[in-house]
């Protein structure tokens, strides 16, 4: 017998699994063998100073936690119109990438595996990051609120009215995810992460709330998603699709998301990518991220029955709920964000079920820095479990 808590409830299923499989036992996407089910998602950790280069200490904090199956990068951007986040690496040059080599080598060194997450923060951004002096989005539509966002200098100044692209620049931007992923693989990364969630540009693509244009990307579920899936046909022209993955969020409102209809998008679009062959589909079901409570909650479930692959589980997860997500066969792998700041052999802590460390204050989750010795504090300082 199993008892689920109610909040929890609707993220299990049940369907012929592999009862063997557990939260520490291998997994292979594709050709790519995983020693455990434990995932390190993106944690923006704004650690790269305004050089956008990754260093030293991004290196050390990877190596770290490569005892996870998969470890997956802080997002980084796939072109300048893409960046916006102050002080975090990006991946849209060759000493960009050159910068990242150091960075997998060590992950590799520990045994571990690596996917780069490529980026686009389309209205999330400010426009002094940007030489055109503006931020694009589908539809001219600002994040709501009064929310802020760090502009070029690290200040937090209010979001501003996005530009919608021109049909004309799509082609552009779907190349700069192509050119993101040969450069991932320049620096030597496993894999690749397509970021479509958490209210970035292709989350806001493939959201009505966020998306009303009238051209072929928007008003139907094929046509919002359609950028998504040009993109994808792009970037496995230079990568297996095997060796990428996406995300998504269908329950978020962080940056101002949700839709009445992400209860129909979202399963939909899960079924479109099931065809493109992918390494997993990583969705952000759980609603400790904020709950935009505009239709009913997306499910783990309704994703799973439309994705035929593996799918990582996210948001709130403890060993023990994780456990029971792989064992019901509702999600393959499970990521783990905020424990793994804190608990970089967070793998070892569940072998031998060791106490974690509690997860850090927030002011440890991003510093950002002009010169990243500036922004150690509370990025390399938590270590292995000591009795």
């Amino acid at each position: 017998v199993i008892i689920f808590s109610l909040s929890r409830v609707s993220r299990f299923y049940f369907r012929p699994a592999d009862m063997a499989a557990t939260l520490l036992s291998p997994i292979n996407l594709g050709k790519l063998s995983l020693k455990n089910r434990v995932v390190m998602p993106p944690l923006t950790r704004a650690r790269a100073g305004t050089s956008k280069l990754a260093n030293k200490y991004i290196a050390d904090h990877y190596a770290m936690r490569a005892s996870a199956g998969l470890l997956i990068s802080e997002a980084v951007a796939v072109s300048e119109q893409g960046y916006g986040w102050y002080a975090t690496p990006a991946l849209y040059t060759e000493p960009m990438a050159a910068s990242w080599k150091p960075v997998t080598t060590a992950v590799h060194e520990k045994g571990g595996k690596i996917f780069a997450q490529l980026w686009h923060m389309g209205r999330q951004s400010h426009s002094t990051h940007h030489s055109s002096g503006d931020i694009v989005a589908p539809s001219a539509i600002k994040v709501p609120g009064d929310g802020k966002v760090g502009d070029a200098s690290g200040a937090l100044v209010p979001y501003e009215v996005p530009r919608a692209l021109e049909t004309s620049e799509i082609p552009g931007l779907v190349n700069d995810y192509r050119e993101a992923t040969r450069l991932a693989l320049v620096a030597g990364f496993d894999g690749v992460e397509v970021h479509s969630a958490n209210g970035y540009l292709l989350d806001t693509f493939l959201q009505s709330s966020t998306n009303k244009r009238t051209d072929k990307y928007g008003g139907s579920i094929d046509n919002r998603a359609r950028l998504l899936m040009e993109i994808l046909e792009s970037l496995t022209s230079v990568i297996p699709a095997e060796r990428v993955g996406v995300r998504l969020s269908p329950n978020g409102m962080f940056g101002g998301m949700g839709s009445e209809d992400n209860c129909e998008t979202f399963p939909a679009v899960a079924k479109m990518l099931s065809k493109v062959g992918l390494g997993y589909l990583h969705v952000m079901d759980g609603l400790g991220f904020g709950f935009h409570g505009k239709c009913r909650a997306v499910t783990l479930h309704e994703m799973k029955k439309n994705f035929e692959g593996p799918i990582i589980a996210n948001v709130g997860l403890t060993k023990e709920l994780a456990e029971g997500l792989i064992r019901s066969g509702a999600a393959d792998l499970a990521a783990f964000g905020r424990l793994y700041m804190s608990n970089p052999d967070l793998v070892e802590r569940f072998q031998k079920n060791l106490p974690l460390a509690p997860e850090p204050p927030m002011n440890h989750w991003w510093v950002g820095a002009a010169k990243p010795e500036d922004a150690l504090d509370g990025y390399n300082t938590y270590g292995p479990y000591k009795q």
